[in-house]
């Protein structure tokens, strides 16, 4: 796996999140573009759920989440990003980290992403679902962000960085340690297939508004049309009949937890 940049349609994607604004290289491009990115392409883990894996080189990212309706989770997410960001001239750094959340040490599964503008450094995030980033913050000890009624913090545990929403600890990394494309497939298969991954068993949904995260525990649907259409109406999220047939008892059980 390479990154692929250069396999990217970029007025594609550019048209998929609704931008046609200013391309500078710039923190104001960069907000405008992670912010219309995240409120365009939803969080979703579906094909993990239905035991179909996640491939995650940029062909595949980009069939799934620029032409074919989708959204996606971190890796798909942020590399697709990367891969728009790159192609646009910007000069930025993929990153593997550790979730927090209260869970202890878990492996380095998340995808996210440092980019330069405007002379400093930010953190840019559009895949991590939950409460996660809407617009970028500077990756500087102390620095916060706000979007909406959303806010977050950027701190230090040793040499960790780590993100905040509130009281929350999102995620931590160590900025300075690389990462190469053949640890993003490894995280990539243990989050799509481990059985240990909550991304195989639980439906994760999520759409972000202005000032709202509609989620999976907001769908009321009943019957399998009903919540095909609920995807499709709510979130932007395009799926089968049977395939949401497949879904509404694991969506139902995560209502029921």
């Amino acid at each position: 796996m390479t990154w692929d940049i250069d396999k990217l349609d970029l007025e594609a994607y550019l048209a998929r999140i609704g931008h046609d604004g200013p391309l500078a290289l710039t923190y104001e491009t960069l907000r405008a573009l992670h912010l219309a990115h995240v409120r365009s392409i939803p969080f979703e883990n579906l094909d993990a759920v239905l035991g179909r894996g996640i491939s995650i080189d940029l062909g595949s990212i980009q069939d799934k989440l620029v032409t074919g309706g989708r959204g996606g989770y971190c890796h798909e997410q942020n590399l697709l990003f990367a891969a728009a960001l790159e192609r646009l001239g910007f000069a930025l750094t993929r990153h593997l980290a550790r979730i927090r959340l209260g869970r202890g040490h878990l492996p380095r599964s998340h995808a996210t992403l440092t980019v330069e503008a405007d002379g400093r450094t930010w953190l840019a995030d559009v895949g991590f679902g939950g409460e996660g980033l809407v617009v970028p913050i500077a990756f500087e000890d102390g620095a916060t962000a706000r979007s909406g009624p959303w806010e977050w913090r950027l701190g230090r545990d040793g040499d960790f960085r780590v993100l905040h929403a509130g009281p929350a600890e999102l995620y931590a990394f160590r900025p300075d340690e690389p990462h190469y494309p053949s640890d993003f497939e490894v995280a990539n298969f243990y989050v799509a297939n481990s059985p240990r991954s909550p991304f195989v068993h639980h439906v994760l949904v999520q759409r972000t508004t202005a000032d709202a995260r509609v989620r999976g525990e907001d769908l009321a649907a009943g019957t399998a049309a009903e919540l095909a259409e609920e995807l499709r109406e709510r979130l932007g999220i395009g799926i089968t009949e049977e395939d949401a047939r497949e879904l509404l008892p694991r969506l139902q059980a995560g209502r029921a937890d």
